[in-house]
């Protein structure tokens, strides 16, 4: 879409149920895009509980928004934000039940592409009211990607002379005006002048100059450079010297070996264009220019960056949380979004959905964590953007440890995998969201342990146990009970029972943030192995913990912040 930038995922947002069809419906017009909904009122994908502020944090963040509600509503709601026209993003109001279509703001960032997108699918008459788009049928400012426009307000100026009755030509390729409704004439004054040259002269002042992203910057030796400002700088230095605008720069490109460089990465973000790894150009494809470390080749037309090299793979591994969309961290909502291969247990990747199309799903068993972990790192190292799913939190008994540790056994045998960009992206744990349920039980000193032994000695665990009951401390048991182990809890609350009363707090949540959820509170004395399942996280107080009555059927536990 024109204006915005690769990877901007559309929020689509809603007040109510009854914009639900609607918002789907547009949704599937916008890969990534995701449906906001108030949280009191609508099941979505992402949930917020304050519209104002939600609006706000979306506008100031460069989020298209689509809210589907009255226009008034939105433009109140904004209006503390607005500030540099240049920099905004899309903004749309849409009848809940899908009858108009008002694009709001962002004119410069393809607004009023993304309003005829919009009513089209609804199948209706978006309502534009810019001037020149009107007169013109396209915005002028506003050029297709693969352009950029050097100057708006020579640009505001342009139209607004030829609203006033002026003709103009157009000098260069610009086949996206070849059926625009443009006053033209073979010798006008004015001329719409496409190119990567950076200046015009002095006759050509009052035209519009437009330049293609035609420009490919190859830095070799990255990795022994300076600061990000100094590659940068080299590469604007070199785009000086031979005339072309820093606005023609359609991708910075490097060799695979530098593809970890911080250099580079901060060079691409400072000169706003994507970094992909691959050979050098061609020189036989356009124009070569050399300055400065740095190699300029020219083609004929616009570059498309995705078909340069290939990125930086990237590995992401995110916790879903307990399994409500409302308690997925947003961080790991837009890593799910962006990713190109999702990995996991086939039941949490099912967790992660809705999952847009095209998006590849690798779901294996439960037990194949190491498989799963190089596999990753093998989709990764091809320049994909992976994702690889846990429940809860990552790193609590889950994916992070395994990825990490098959990336440590391979570092000299797949160097390739430590170019990979990783990151891991925190949930709420299981142990965390049962606590909530229940009140603070974790308030005080805690400890968490899984009770399986598939990957460490039952001895280990029993005496960890004895240290952690000797110490007072909370306890949160992870994989208490499952068929093939029935009697291990049993026998671990037998060790607790030597240290704490009977009468010590217990916390019962199964398949919490789940439907079904059930949160039970009951004593060291009264729980046994019959009350829990794999599903089940079993929190043990500490002698300290305590509870009240809440309601008629359940109470409030928590342990005290202090220690007597």
């Amino acid at each position: 879409m024109a204006g915005m930038k690769p990877g901007q995922a559309v929020a689509i947002v809603v007040l109510g149920a009854g914009a639900i069809d609607t918002a789907r419906r547009i949704q599937s017009i916008y890969p990534g895009a995701q449906v906001h909904g108030l949280a009191s009122r609508v099941q979505s994908d992402i949930a917020f509980s304050e519209f104002g502020t939600h609006l706000r944090d979306l506008y100031t963040r460069g989020t298209p928004v689509v809210a589907l509600c009255a226009a008034g509503i939105v433009i109140r709601a904004i209006a503390p934000c607005l500030a540099d026209k240049g920099a905004e993003p899309p903004v749309l109001a849409v009848a809940e039940d899908g009858s108009a279509v008002v694009p709001l703001l962002g004119g410069l960032s393809g607004v009023n592409v993304m309003a005829r997108e919009i009513a089209a699918r609804l199948r209706v008459d978006p309502a534009i009211t810019t001037s020149g788009e009107l007169r013109f049928g396209t915005c002028l400012l506003n050029p297709p990607a693969g352009y950029a426009l050097a100057d708006v307000e020579q640009g505001k100026r342009f139209v607004s002379d030829l609203l006033a009755g002026e003709t103009t030509r157009i000098e260069g390729d610009a086949p996206w005006l070849d059926h625009a409704g443009l006053p033209r004439a073979e010798h006008a004054r004015l001329a719409i002048r496409v190119s990567p040259r950076a200046a015009l002269s002095d006759e050509q002042r009052d035209d519009l100059l437009i330049h293609p992203r035609c420009v490919v910057a190859w830095v070799d030796g990255a990795a022994d450079a300076g600061t990000h400002g100094d590659l940068a700088e080299r590469v604007r230095l070199a785009l000086r010297e031979h005339g072309l605008a820093a606005l023609s720069l359609a991708v910075l490109l490097a060799p695979p070996r530098d593809a970890a460089s911080q250099a580079l990465a901060d060079a691409a973000r400072a000169l706003d264009v994507p970094l992909r790894f691959g050979e050098r150009p061609d020189s036989e494809a356009g124009e070569e220019h050399g300055a400065h470390g740095v190699v300029l080749a020219v083609a004929h037309g616009p570059v498309d960056a995705s078909a340069v090299g290939r990125p930086r793979g990237k590995l992401t591994v995110i916790g879903l949380g307990p399994g409500s969309a409302e308690l997925m961290v947003p961080a790991a909502k837009e890593a799910l979004a962006q990713a190109e291969d999702i990995l996991g247990y086939e039941t949490y990747v099912r967790m992660a959905e809705p999952l847009r199309a095209g998006q590849r799903v690798h779901g294996s068993d439960n037990r194949e964590e190491m498989q799963r972990a190089r596999h990753a790192f093998r989709l990764a190292s091809e320049g994909r953007n992976v994702v690889v799913v846990s429940s809860g939190d990552p790193g609590v008994f889950a994916m992070a440890a395994a990825v990490l540790e098959a990336l440590d056994e391979a570092r000299e045998r797949e160097p390739a995998w430590a170019a990979v960009e990783l990151a891991i992206v925190p949930g709420v744990s299981a142990a965390l969201a049962t606590a909530a349920r229940a009140g603070a039980p974790l308030g005080h000193d805690f400890c968490v342990l899984s009770l399986s032994d598939n990957l460490k000695p039952w001895t280990v665990i029993e005496t960890r146990l004895r240290h952690a009951a000797q110490a007072d401390l909370v306890m949160a048991f992870y994989n208490p009970v499952s068929r093939a182990r029935p009697w291990q809890l049993d026998r671990a609350l037998d060790i607790v029972r030597e240290y704490r009363a009977g009468t010590t707090r217990v916390v019962l949540g199964r398949d919490v943030g789940r439907p079904g959820e059930t949160v039970v509170s009951t004593t060291l004395e009264r729980v046994a192995s019959q009350d829990v399942d794999m599903r089940t996280m079993v929190i043990v107080g500490s002698s300290l913990t305590r509870g009240f009555l809440r309601d008629s059927a359940r109470e409030w536990v928590y342990t005290p912040r202090w220690y007597e």
